[in-house]
């Protein structure tokens, strides 16, 4: 599927699309930036900023959400319904972003 997002904020920001079958894109987003990309309809974005204290997690965004165009077939829109109960924990087992040494 479609998605975009918007880095609203004054800082740098890393995107975390995470999705099934081990399906995973990583970029970085500056300032006002629109990032446009393609995951799968179950797929989970994380933003990710550093702070003083390091790595900070600053939302968690179901990918369905972030849809620029919604799916039209009535399977995909099952699926799409189906992927919005996502469950809080459930990749909290991902590393944080990796600090400079």
């Amino acid at each position: 599927m479609a998605c975009s997002y918007r880095n609203t904020s004054d800082r740098m920001v890393i995107l975390r699309c995470i999705g099934p079958e081990e399906f995973f894109l990583e970029r970085v987003v500056f300032p006002f930036e629109l990032l446009s990309f393609q995951c799968p309809l179950s797929s989970v974005v994380k933003i990710w900023t550093h702070s003083i204290g390091g790595p900070e997690l600053v939302d968690t965004i179901d990918a369905g959400d972030l849809l620029v165009e919604v799916p039209c077939e009535p399977t995909q829109l099952e699926a799409l319904q189906s992927s919005r109960s996502y469950t809080a924990g459930v990749l909290d087992d991902e590393l944080p972003l990796a600090t400079a040494s």
